[in-house]
């Protein structure tokens, strides 16, 4: 190998490795997934191109171009403990693990074409009617959000509980009875944008059982999946609501086909036939082309089979039941495989929905140019009714075929609560202590069949969001106090928190909310003095602070709007005073002039302990000579006494004695 060679496989290499690290970084970073492809396959296209003579510039382009990163996949099996690989394509499904409430149990599967899955996590309605799954550090994309149900394995439960799911604030599904009966109808999907880094999924109680939840799947698909022309955009969610694969073969997930990771491993339901002797189902091994392509990357097995109409009953129909009034995207797949039908013009339909043509003169061989290619056609209708009728009518004495359906509900994404507003209203229910019956789980406006109990949204058409107008908690067992943060609620006209167990000082910051109409904290241990600041509440009209232990003067300026047909209420407040109706105020001291006087009477009264303590020890000091004297005094008397005795005896001796010539001889000599 020629140095200049050498030189130059080592730029490229270099360059590979910085790009990798990129896309490697990016994807960290929440953009993009990780980038897959090994040095030895490099190489390996670098010879390929250098045996060819391809211009450098471009040969690395196409190696770039042609190699796509893995989509991003997060897989949860609810109310597992520990991360879980299923047979037979060995899947990896991730514990449970912090991202919700609720309670994990053993399941019940409904269907063979669940997961299978041992545990599930259902959610009580004593621990509130919105339960949600926060996922965090989702890639910013395009992706196909899939929710598996399952049932309690435990006795006393419902078998089938009924209700209603969400995806990013707007409600994609909503369950209907005998689901756990039908195939298709053992999990909800939907194809959504994730903007934030982030994936809401909740499951809202209608009061008819627990809300089960046996799996979570976050599949990412291309960002121009199913794109389906003006009325597309990343506003747009579609709610599948059937996907079906015509003719012979089971049902199977997009897996089973060894389909596209890109194609978010969708589901197809097996159907044989559209009606008795209606239809025959034909199939074949030879290659489909353009099959998996982007940016659906349908696999290439599901073209391999379809149905075909018969000379009786020439018009294919295929009739499904759906919600009135909403927006259905269909999308219909077709590949010629019937080996008789070799040129245009030998298989011509018109495709009518619900008695509407939607195109006319399909001719497949024609549209994509030969035989075995795919063919996919899309249109969004409008249905009225409740049925959703597709109708192939064969021109040219030919018969129709047809290999695939998807149909899907159209829906426009909610408009989230502003992020600032949902944060303090979080910050809320913890300071308050919120029940867990009240649940506050989710965005609290969104969506729109199920807004959190106690406040009330309003639309503000200016940014585009949903806003906070009012809070109603009065009489719910609240035992917190009230923070700071309440005054986020920019847009707050309405607050009740009477009738709870609320303690602590009212916040100044109340006073910063200008849209503030009424106020009622009435019955509750708030303390301390009520803020100067509600004074400047200009659209105040109702005030209610009655029943708690508020002192103080009331301020001016709420005294001074009693004369504007304001309400306002201080009474069971024993110590405010300064408006009619309360006593009158001493001289006011200010908080400093208060302080000073509380310390002053407490240096004054510690002196006077000092000064007790003092004269009490001296007290029992004299006390206790005292008593030691009286105990001492018998003794020192006698002794005296005995003194006094003694010296008047020698005295006496001494004035009296006589020598032995005086008093004569001796008796005894």
């Amino acid at each position: 190998m020629h140095f200049g060679d050498m030189v130059f496989r080592f730029h490229l290499l270099w360059l590979f490795i910085f790009c990798s690290a990129f896309y490697l970084s990016s994807a960290r970073n929440g953009e993009l997934p990780s980038f897959s492809l090994s040095v030895t396959q490099f190489l390996g296209k670098l010879e390929f191109w250098n045996a060819k003579g391809f211009e450098l510039g471009s040969s690395f382009c196409a190696l770039f171009a042609s190699v796509r990163v893995p989509p991003f996949v997060m897989r949860i099996s609810c109310g597992a403990r520990e991360d879980v690989h299923t047979p037979k394509t060995n899947t990896l499904w991730y514990k449970d693990f912090a991202y919700t409430g609720g309670v994990p149990t053993n399941a019940t599967r409904t269907s063979y074409i669940t997961p299978p899955l041992k545990s599930l996590r259902y959610f009580p309605l004593s621990e509130g009617p919105e339960n949600c799954y926060n996922i965090n550090n989702v890639p910013k994309g395009h992706y196909s959000v899939r929710v598996f149900f399952g049932l309690v394995a435990q006795p006393n439960f419902d078998n089938e509980p009924l209700f209603d799911i969400s995806v990013e604030g707007t409600q994609t599904c909503s369950l209907q009875s005998g689901w756990s009966n039908q195939d298709d109808q053992a999990f909800a999907e939907a194809l959504v944008f994730l903007q934030d880094h982030t994936a809401s999924i909740c499951f809202h109680s209608t009061g008819h059982g627990d809300p089960a939840i046996l799996s979570i799947e976050i599949l990412q698909v291309d960002d121009m999946a199913y794109y389906s022309g003006s009325m597309w955009s990343q506003g747009t969610i579609l709610r599948t609501a059937k996907r079906l694969s015509c003719g012979t073969g089971q049902s199977k997930f997009d897996v089973d086909y060894n389909g596209d990771h890109w194609g978010g491993d969708r589901f197809w339901k097996s159907i044989p036939t559209f009606g008795q002797n209606s239809d025959t189902p034909r199939s074949t091994e030879s290659s489909i082309k353009q099959a998996s392509i982007s940016p659906n990357f349908y696999p290439e097995a599901l073209y391999q089979s379809a149905l075909i109409s018969t000379s009786t009953q020439p018009d294919l129909t295929y009739a499904m039941d759906v919600e009135p009034n909403r927006n259905y995207s269909i999308w219909l797949h077709f590949a010629e495989i019937i080996s008789s039908i070799t040129d245009v013009g030998q298989r011509v339909f018109d495709i009518l929905i619900n008695g509407n043509v939607a195109f006319k003169d399909v001719d497949i061989i024609k549209m994509t140019g030969d035989r075995y290619t795919a063919l996919v056609l899309n249109t969004t209708v409008v249905i009225n009714g409740r049925t959703l009728t597709i109708m192939l009518h064969p021109k040219e004495g030919s018969l129709a075929t047809i290999n695939a359906i998807e149909v899907f509900e159209v829906i426009a994404a909610e408009s989230k609560t502003s992020l600032e507003e949902v944060t303090a209203l979080q910050t809320l229910k913890k300071a308050l202590g919120l029940p867990l019956r009240l649940g506050w789980n989710g965005d609290p406006c969104v969506p729109q069949q199920h807004p959190w109990s106690g406040a009330d949204c309003q639309f503000n058409s200016t940014g585009n969001k949903w806003v906070i107008d009012g809070l109603g908690l009065d009489n719910q067992g609240l035992r917190g106090f009230l923070p700071d943060d309440i005054s986020r609620l920019h847009h707050l006209k309405s607050i009740n928190l009477s009738g709870n167990n609320i303690h602590g000082v009212i916040p100044s910051s109340l006073g910063t909310i200008a849209s503030l109409e009424k106020l009622d904290l009435s019955y509750n241990f708030f303390n301390g003095s009520i803020p100067e600041s509600l004074g400047q509440l200009t659209s105040l009209l109702i005030l209610n602070l009655n029943g708690n232990s508020l002192w103080g003067r009331v301020p001016a300026a709420l005294g001074g709007r009693l004369l504007h047909r304001a309400s306002f209420n201080f009474t069971d407040n024993e110590g405010l005073c300064g408006i009619p109706g309360l006593r009158t105020c001493g001289p006011h001291l200010s908080t400093g002039a208060k302080i000073g006087i509380a310390l002053g009477a407490l240096v004054s009264l510690l002196i006077i302990v000092i000064c007790s303590l003092c004269w009490w020890k001296r007290r029992q000091n004299i006390i206790r000579v005292q008593q030691l004297a009286a105990r001492e005094a018998p003794y020192a008397k006698a002794r005296t006494h005995l003194s006094r005795d003694i010296q008047m005896t020698r005295h006496n001796n001494h004035g009296h004695s006589r020598t032995a010539a005086e008093n004569g001889p001796s008796l005894l000599s």
